[in-house]
């Protein structure tokens, strides 16, 4: 019997306890991904080097064991304000923290202790690959003329895998993306001025660890490095001048916005961006264009970013 790699379910949920299994169902926490990818067995052959009087390879045995999950989310909200998104659990498990306020918004921002974790289970073709204590970066993506998305890869502990029948995914509460463009993505600006955007990414830049020891094993998540990557439509250095920025370690607001319907509004905020040497100018169509690398810094800690649905 073949095993059909398009037949897959990934259930995605946030532990209450630390690598405790909270036993996600296709009902509720079915995730509408793309391009998944999973490892399920990562980790190390310690060769056991045992002298022989004759030529050949040694015995293995494994160690530090742990599973990695990569997928890609539409960026969109839930279609409520004041509703999470249905991906919120693996943005919690990105080291960032969700404020609600019904009725109105969801904000995350990141966050540097108390760290969300999760449960993911990969189900192809009735082959249940699970995994505890998922930790892990995202990555933002809005590109023009392209579908915004969220980028997400995971670390988490090593299970066995088993025969399972496939669940039955429920994804009503994932609503259809717009496209970025003009009319879709009102707002992009830098520094409070509006510039002309091409591509667009926001890499929370977390460190993820594995920590297998004896008495614990975790996925750890214990530095990040918020990094800013652009290309915009160069203009007169009178209006915008990337270098001066950098030369002058000048620090400046960004801001992006996708979506226009109440429910469906995604705002990002960056109060400090720090401007890096910008790279070689480039051109797309004949216009030339600036490619931009840009820190996200903190300003009072945990507030280098908001990412709020409205």
């Amino acid at each position: 019997m073949s095993i059909y790699w398009k037949d897959k379910v990934l259930l995605f949920k946030a532990e209450a306890t630390y690598g405790v299994d909270p036993n996600p169902s296709g009902a509720a926490d079915a995730v509408r991904a793309k391009n998944v990818t999973f490892r399920p067995m990562e980790g190390t052959d310690v060769d056991l080097g045992h002298e022989t009087p004759y030529l050949g390879a040694n015995e293995t045995l494994p160690a530090e064991l742990h599973a990695t999950l990569s997928f890609e989310c539409d960026l969109v909200g839930s279609g409520v304000a004041g509703t999470p998104p249905p991906y919120a659990s693996a943005l919690k498990a990105c080291a960032t923290a969700e404020t609600v306020d019904p009725g109105v918004s969801v904000t995350f921002n990141p966050v540097s202790d108390n760290h969300d974790s999760a449960t993911a289970y990969l189900n192809i073709g009735g082959i249940l690959y699970r995994s505890n204590g998922m930790r892990g970066n995202c990555e933002i993506v809005v590109n023009a003329s392209g579908v915004p998305v969220l980028m997400f890869s995971f670390t988490g502990l090593f299970v066995a895998p088993s025969d399972q029948a496939k669940p039955t995914p429920d994804y009503s509460a994932w609503l259809d993306p717009k496209v970025a463009s003009n009319a879709n993505t009102p707002v992009f600006e830098m520094g409070g001025n509006g510039r002309v955007l091409r591509s667009f990414k926001l890499n929370f830049g977390n460190e993820v660890q594995g920590r297998f020891l004896i008495g614990k094993e975790e996925i750890a998540s214990p530095d990040r490095n918020d990094m800013i990557e652009c290309q915009v439509e160069a203009t007169p250095l009178a209006i915008f001048d990337p270098y001066a920025l950098a030369l002058n370690g000048t620090d400046l607001t960004i801001a992006l916005q996708h979506g226009t319907v109440p429910g469906r509004i995604v705002s990002l905020n960056v109060p400090r961006g720090r401007m890096q040497r910008p790279g070689a100018p480039t051109q797309s169509q004949g216009v030339m264009e600036h490619p931009l690398s840009i820190k996200a810094l903190p300003v009072n800690g945990n507030d280098q970013w908001t990412l709020t649905f409205t």
